[in-house]
């Protein structure tokens, strides 16, 4: 029999944008596909295919100064400001797809003073960190220990590069080379002279505007570049080309001889570099820096092979530069935590003395998007997101994943960034999507709003035009979300018919109407300017009636009004809430009436309006006489956006979704309101600080070709329709929310799956109770155990033994029938672990420690000792294992523990512990009866000898005579 459970609203996080880069060092591995960046005092290892998070280190509690990963990705180190340097193992999986195991090493703190900067060799087995007070070391990365020491740079080191020169040429220059005296002579015979570290050398360069080549198989200097004038920042090496190159903050590249360490060419960058680099084996190389353009230079030439381009602000200058010569990209880092990633193709076929206009931007990478202000669904499909990031410019993200990931190609992954909208000066505040979703209005802090035109398909993002008139930031915009008729050519074409108007509120009190052209660039006219509100314009909205379109402003001073959109005449005014009000919504068509309210009134034909004040409540309005319908009280903090949630129209009964309204706050959490009842239906909880986006995603918009072709499958699939449609409307509902903490989640609605699984965890429930009572009435004891152990029964459980205990004892049981000896015996570890905790429960009740005893026993002779003491790691073995697919017994045994006993963190011992303390104390009031008893008796003994036996009074111990062996004591074992 199947039991309908009561419909509870429940939503879960489907997926999660979350910040991977916050500033500091990255590393690359050397295939291209691991990521290792600094995530404020943590470190995160990503999968630059696919941007899923595979590792994550926790920090030492001080911020991280440097990282590397070893080009094979088998270990990361990372330095932090405590002068700590911690070594990890990583165990990489071979399709980087499930998490990476991480594994500390060790810990050292080598130098007096803040590793800044790491390098690792090509064989990924020398490490060399580089100090804040000018020392080098060198280590063996597998033995832990230190090979080499150098002193020589007078400030900080701030580069530090292995390479390997040809050892026939170093053996030349050895023998061509005079000792200067016998000592120096004593002391290279002491080296040990292995052929196979001749030619391995580590380039440094220092805040002294130095560079240094030491040779680590003679540990000396052999050349001191003493040619910059300030702080070496790159330092790179092409055997092909026998060149080496220095980069610097003097804002000069010099190429240097890899033979005489003399001075090649002298590169005049000309802006401050902080990365450089060699490609396509010497013939180029690259430079980076605070313009922000990535720049390629000939390296017999010196010219320039990029063109100009147009320099960066300061935020997106670039701070480092990653590359190894087998991958096809570069990958750049910016100021503003932005990754982007570059093809090298243009550079394959490159002709002499051909420029190029630059290095293709395939991917670009949001490391942190700050503080989502922001957000909307767009395009046709409403498969990209536009945020306001606390920035000057819009950025677009994909909610798809592409067929073939990787940075190569250019393809994007669920969060990828697809297009940076640039074009205000100040930061953007506010968003607005029209009915389409191929047009978007922004109003920023530098007074003025833009429309875009966004043709996703085409790759296409333009600004279309700029409304400038208001005094003040705009922080308020509004597009029309009424849909022209179906069939329309302004429906099936919206992107060549712009939204006819656009409506602004600001900061100076006023809004104003704008009548946008059908010509791109032409300079929109404000329809009327009018005197809103007496305080700062927080949102507007517009309706969704054609009919009788109207808007809605919000302010700061505790009022919403509701305005014509033709007149511009403010016909309703909303009273009620105690502080500003932040966000304001209209009802969608066909949204449902509410028929009772708290003043008396309903919802009528007019359409409702939802508020959400820094109050803390949240408010759904009358149209019809503008008053309040309902009140929603529960947030901890300003309510800062509130949506409409769509009703599910096709469902029906107690599945179907009514009118829900859901808020964002302050405090971190949303709340999905029901307008009915009037109470919440559920909280989403997985922010830390204000959420103040908040967006449903709007149906995908379905042209009359669609439609045809949808109704013509509609035709074939007509016995399938209810069961569809009513799944559908509750499983393609999502709500997203975007909040200070530079984190997205996406929400899916589980209302339908959730319902359905509480009905099949019922009905289960009652045919195993049904099936348990069975057992039980049929004396059959294993089934019977073990099932209760499985629901987690422990009145039943405990029946089951008391029924067995005070029943006559077969001869040679612990318990009192041999077969229950037998399902004793038989447990598994998980079930033995839930038998002891409850026995310890039990052992813990007067009425109940006999039944306890008693299978404590059988327990203790049953069972060895190592296998009771093994429980506890068994589970927790168990737990790893069932993540990892491991050992099927083992698993078998956790899937068998209760909610309860997973969660608890009780060890073999405590259990004991407990069981021993009340076995003592039962053991010590039998020996106080005792004691009593033989009193008692020797009283009686002399009464009988006195006045005769006492009729009917005879105490000989038959009862108690055994009680203490019902008590097993606990030894110390």
């Amino acid at each position: 029999m199947a039991l309908r459970a009561e419909t509870k609203t429940t939503f879960e996080p489907a997926h999660v944008i979350q910040p991977i880069y916050t500033g500091g060092a990255v590393a690359l591995s050397e295939d291209g596909k691991l990521l290792a960046s600094t995530l404020e005092e943590e470190v995160l290892i990503t999968n630059l295919d696919t941007g899923a998070h595979l590792a994550r280190i926790e920090g030492d509690g001080e911020p991280i100064t440097t990282l590397a990963l070893t080009p094979d990705a088998s270990y990361l180190i990372i330095c932090s400001r405590s002068l700590s340097i911690r070594v990890y193992a990583l165990q990489t999986p071979e399709t980087f797809e499930t998490a990476i195991t991480t594994k500390l090493l060790r810990t050292v703190k080598p130098h007096t003073t803040p590793v800044v900067t790491l390098a690792v060799d090509s064989t990924n087995s020398l490490l060399a960190t580089g100090a804040a007070d000018g020392s080098i070391k060198v280590w063996d990365l597998r033995g832990g220990y230190t090979t080499h020491t150098f002193h020589g740079h007078s400030g900080v080191i701030s580069a530090l590069y292995f390479f390997q020169v040809d050892p026939e040429d170093v053996i030349q220059s050895t023998k061509s080379k005079k000792r200067k005296n016998k000592q120096r002579a004593i002391e290279a015979e002491e080296v040990q002279q292995d052929e196979a570290t001749v030619g391995y050398r580590l380039a440094s360069g220092g805040e002294d505007g130095k560079a240094r080549i030491w040779d680590l198989h003679t540990r000396e200097s052999v050349a001191t570049l003493d040619a910059h004038v300030s702080v070496v920042r790159a330092l790179s090496y092409s055997p092909d080309a026998g060149v080496f190159l220095t980069g610097s903050r003097d804002k000069t590249a010099i190429l240097w001889s890899a033979r005489t360490w003399q001075q090649h060419s002298t590169v005049a960058v000309l802006e401050s570099i902080e990365s450089a680099g060699f490609l396509n084996e010497g013939r180029f190389f690259y430079t980076g820096g605070e313009t922000a353009r990535l720049r390629v230079w000939d390296t017999v030439s010196g010219a320039e092979v990029t063109q100009d381009q147009p320099h960066g602000v300061e935020t997106e200058a670039i701070v480092d530069v990653l590359h190894h010569s087998q991958l096809p990209f570069l990958l750049s880092i910016h100021a503003d935590q932005t990754l982007v990633v570059r093809s090298l193709e243009p550079l394959r076929l490159l002709k002499l003395n051909q420029q190029i206009s630059g290095l293709t931007v395939l991917r670009r990478i949001s490391g942190t998007h700050d503080e989502v202000i922001d957000l909307a669904y767009i395009g046709s499909d409403r498969n990209i997101l536009a945020l306001a990031t606390n920035l000057e410019d819009i950025r677009l993200v994909t909610l798809q994943t592409s067929e073939d990931e990787t940075p190569a190609n250019g393809s994007s992954y669920f969060g990828a960034d697809v297009a940076l909208l640039k074009g205000h000066t100040d930061i953007i505040i506010t968003l607005s999507v029209d009915w389409s979703g191929h047009w978007l209005a922004t109003g920023a802090k530098d007074n003025t709003a833009k429309l875009w035109r966004l043709d996703p398909e085409k790759n296409d993002y333009r600004c279309y035009c700029t409304f400038t008139g208001h005094a003040e930031s705009i922080g308020a915009v509004s597009l029309p979300n009424a849909a022209p008729a179906v069939g329309s050519k302004e429906y099936e074409r919206p992107l060549d018919f712009p939204p006819k108007f656009l409506v602004t509120g600001s900061q100076d009190k006023t809004i104003k109407r704008w009548d946008i052209s059908s010509q791109a660039g032409k300079a929109p006219r404000a329809a009327y300017t009018r005197k809103a509100h007496d305080k700062d314009i927080n949102a507007l909205a517009t309706s969704y009636s054609a009919t009788t379109p109207l808007f809605a402003s919000a302010s700061q001073d505790r009022t919403t009004k509701i305005w014509d959109i033709e007149t511009g005449e403010a016909i309703g005014v909303l009273r009620g809430h105690k502080r500003g009000v932040w966000s304001v919504a209209f009802s969608p068509a066909g949204m449902p009436a509410l028929t009772t309210s708290e003043s008396g009134g309903a919802s009528s034909a007019k359409g409702m309006v939802v508020t959400g004040s820094g109050d803390k409540t949240v408010r759904i309005w009358s149209l019809s006489d503008y008053s309040c319908l309902r009140t929603f009280e529960g947030h901890a903090n300003s309510v800062l956006k509130v949506v409409w949630l769509p009703s599910s129209k096709e469902a029906k009964g107690k599945s179907g979704r009514g009118v829900q309204v859901a808020s964002a706050a302050g405090d971190g959490l949303v709340k999905v309101w029901d307008a009915q009842s009037g109470e919440y239906a559920a909280t989403l909880d997985n922010h830390i600080d204000r959420v103040w986006a908040l967006a449903v995603k709007p149906s995908p918009r379905v042209t009359s070709e669609q439609q045809k072709k949808q109704d013509g499958q509609d035709e074939d699939m007509e016995d399938d329709d209810d069961e569809k449609d009513a799944h559908t409307s509750e499983s393609t509902l999502e709500l997203v929310s975007g909040s200070a903490d530079s984190t997205l989640t996406f929400w899916h609605d589980t209302t339908s799956a959730t319902a359905l699984a509480t009905t099949q965890q019922a009905t289960a429930r009652v045919e195993q109770d049904q099936e348990l009572q069975n057992h039980i009435r049929s004396s059959n004891y294993r089934e019977a155990i073990v099932l209760a152990l499985q629901l987690n029964h422990p009145k039943r459980l405990l029946d089951i033994f008391t029924t067995v205990v005070n029943a006559p004892h077969e001869p040679g049981s612990f318990v009192g029938r041999k077969d229950v000896d037998d399902v004793v015996a038989s447990l598994s570890d998980g079930q033995l672990w839930s038998l002891l905790r409850r026995v310890r429960d039990w052992n813990a009740n007067g009425r109940t420690h006999n039944v306890a005893q008693h299978i404590l026993y059988a327990i203790l002779r049953l069972i060895p000792k190592n296998r009771l003491l093994s429980l506890r790691d068994r589970r927790r073995k168990a737990a790893v294992l069932d993540d990892e697919d491991g050992d099927e017994e083992l698993v078998g045994a956790m899937a068998e523990l209760t909610t309860n006993d997973r969660k608890s963190k009780e060890s073999v011992k405590d259990v004991f512990d407990g069981l021993k303390a009340y076995t003592q104390r039962h053991y010590d009031r039998l020996n106080t009866v005792s004691e009593e008893r033989f009193v008692l008796q020797w009283a009686l003994q002399q009464m009988d000898a006195v006045g005769g036996s006492a009729d009917g009074v005879l105490l000989n111990g038959t009862s108690n005579g055994h009680a203490e062996e019902d008590v097993m004591m606990l030894n110390g074992e």
